[in-house]
């Protein structure tokens, strides 16, 4: 008996349906403490990463002799030039990754992995992400979003068992969740999982598959329809890429990760068991943003990697080129740009460390720590990037071969920035990481006044709602009016004698919490309902959150590096440089909270979509070429070659 045919149009979705999908798959509670969390309620909890956390020494002894093969292996065995060049990371490569473990880092030894922690993880992936971005990018996505985690987070043990220690040694996992038509907006999702006795036969097209051209495993996000006895909703399964009606119909080509093997999939009448179903029918969702909770650490990681040899660099280039009689580091404009490349890099990596050592830990709950890790970091990435291109001149627009096929050493400074720029788009874009972690900044207060700004809610929802907003804001609002940022001696430890003085960036950072949780609940009071419309005023909510935890990252690595008795001096002058520019920034951005040019930017976006504007397009060519804007996904055969292929 053959399943029903897969319906061919994609789910009508309103707003208000997107919004409810988007917030079923939360987490719904806080079983654990959160600094991040605090901080946007106003509460500097620096208790919660202070004394740093330490690493257990047989992680720690692990963890190095693994980094000690990694880097021997990429030193000989990766030429990141060659992967740039002929867009394709080599099959003796990723056997070799395969061969020291490096695919298993993050699998327990039990099922053949390396076991190692986040921090270690996160380690390898930038130290292999200098070498190549796009080999970075492979390993990330095989163990950070790919088969490995989802199951280690939710797989039965029949399923570990089945497929970890394939992952750890042999086959390649990939991530299959965007389509041509849906990439923010699960709800749409239009490809469908149809129960079909023990089976579920899988009907769609999946856009950009990091590692799809070479997986051998898949986790396939599908939509399950409602039926007698099945719940239905988007649901997790892991797919064999070799089962039939599977195929890669084309290779994607991007402006950077040149080597990332990323691709369109096609599924027709794929049969999969539904003993690969991870989790129960609609889960699916829960399970790739709970995934993500850590995965998305692996973003940031390789951020730090990249701001890491952006520093070496500058410092290396900046020595040997001389203008005006002295080298250009010595030069205030070019010496702002090293200065903030330094300050940046040790406060990225004080925040990725805090937060993967918190993840090791299980001690906190870091959701909003690691989205805040990878809004930053590929933020700031991208900056330092830009700013080694300018700092390098003509030689930073120049390619690596063009330079050294005249001579000069082969600096890859452009290819960093093409290659960083993903990243503020991969695993939930800028744009979409402010919403969603402004709306888990908010949640304490949608959980007590949530029905008082819900035109749906009852008069009785109302009242209730009210009342106990009002009892939650009689307690909380008076604490918002004072704290020890206000006190001189506060948080003493973080001024040692003959050290700068970091004691009064936390004060400002205690202070500025409090401002922030201030500004939030007048935002909510002045505009309730349609606070969510407000995507600019949450987006610098959120900005200011991060330059406040990085703050606070910082202070904290550099006390943990003086007690240790590693580089404290130095680590102090970089989080005092660090501190005095995010307090500027953040001053910035709590300026533009209430004086911006939101409403007018609506105005003329609204004149834009009306045609108001088209005057102003005269006078060009345009290059594009003909096509549809989204591609046609109707569920079918394929009708293309199948671009898969086989690694070995």
């Amino acid at each position: 008996m053959s399943a029903p045919a897969a319906p061919s149009s994609r789910p009508a979705v309103t707003e208000r349906e997107a919004r409810r999908v988007a917030e079923a798959a939360r987490e719904q509670d806080w079983r654990k403490p959160s600094f991040a969390r605090e901080l946007f309620l106003g509460r500097l909890r620096l208790d919660l990463l202070h004394p740093h956390p330490l690493p257990d020494p047989e992680d720690v002894r692990r963890g190095e002799e693994f980094l000690a093969r990694l880097r021997e292996f990429c030193e000989r065995r990766v030429d990141g030039a060659a992967v740039e060049r002929d867009a394709r990371i080599p099959d003796e490569v990723i056997t070799g990754l395969q061969e020291i473990g490096a695919f298993g880092m993050k699998i327990d030894r039990e099922y053949g992995g390396l076991g190692l922690t986040q921090v270690y993880y996160n380690k390898a992936l930038a130290l292999v992400g200098s070498a190549s971005p796009a080999v970075g990018a492979l390993l990330s996505a095989h163990q950070s979003i790919g088969v490995p985690q989802p199951l280690k987070l939710f797989g039965t043990e029949a399923q570990k068992d089945a497929f970890l220690p394939r992952c750890a040694r042999t086959d390649i996992s990939a991530f299959l969740l965007t389509e041509p038509d849906v990439g923010s907006d699960p709800a749409r999702l239009a490809t469908t999982a149809v129960p079909d006795g023990d089976d579920y036969v899988l009907d769609g097209v999946k856009l950009w598959t990091t590692n799809g051209v070479i997986a051998d495993l898949l986790v396939v996000m599908a939509r399950v329809p409602a039926s007698e006895g099945h719940a239905g909703g988007i649901t997790a399964f892991v797919v064999e890429a070799s089962s039939a009606g599977i195929t890669v119909e084309h290779r994607n080509a991007f402006m950077g990760l040149r080597g990332l093997e990323n691709g369109v999939t096609r599924f027709h009448r794929v049969r999969v068991p539904a003993t690969h179903r991870i989790g129960p029918e609609g889960a699916g969702l829960k399970i790739a943003l709970t995934t993500l909770n850590t995965g998305r650490l692996s973003l940031p990681a390789m951020c730090v990697g990249a701001g890491k040899w952006c520093l070496k660099i500058a410092r290396e280039w900046s020595a040997a080129r001389e203008q005006w009689g002295k080298p250009v580091a010595l030069h205030e404009a070019v010496g702002s740009k090293i200065a903030f490349i330094a300050a940046t890099t040790f406060a990225l990596e004080a925040v990725l460390d805090l937060s993967s050592q918190m993840a090791d830990e299980e001690r906190n709950d870091i959701r909003i720590e690691a989205a805040l890790a990878k809004l930053y970091g590929s933020e700031m990435a991208c900056l330092m990037a830009d700013h080694l291109v300018q700092i390098r001149g003509g030689r930073g627009f120049e390619t690596a071969d063009s330079l050294a096929a005249r001579g000069e050493r082969a600096v890859p400074a452009e290819q960093v920035l093409r290659d960083l720029r993903i990243n503020r788009i991969f695993e939930g874009s800028t744009e979409i990481m402010h919403l969603l972690i402004a709306r888990e900044a908010v949640d304490a207060h949608l959980a007590v006044a949530g029905d008082l700004i819900d035109p749906d809610a009852s008069l009785g929802d109302k009242a209730r709602a009210g009342a106990q907003a009002g009892a939650f804001y009689a307690r909380w609002l008076p604490k918002l009016v004072a704290g020890p940022g206000q006190l001189p001696g506060s948080y003493a430890e973080f001024h040692p004698a003959g050290y700068p003085d970091l004691s009064t960036h936390l004060r400002y950072a205690e202070r500025a919490a409090r401002k922030l949780a201030r500004s939030t609940f007048y935002a909510m009071s002045r505009w309730q309902g349609r606070m969510e419309t407000k995507q600019g005023f949450l987006g610098r909510i959120v900005d200011i959150g991060a330059e406040l935890f990085a703050v606070s990252a910082a202070c904290v690595r550099a006390e943990h590096l003086r007690a240790r008795g590693e580089n404290g001096r130095e680590a102090y002058q970089l989080a005092d440089a660090f501190c005095r520019q995010a307090r500027l920034r953040a001053d910035e951005l709590f300026a533009r909270l209430w004086h911006n040019t939101d409403d007018l930017d609506r105005k003329v976006v609204k004149g834009v979509l009306g045609g108001a504007y088209t005057w102003l397009e005269a006078g060009v060519v345009d290059p594009s070429r003909p096509g549809p804007w989204i591609a046609d996904t109707t569920p079918g055969p394929s009708t293309r070659p199948d671009t898969h292929r086989t690694v070995g």
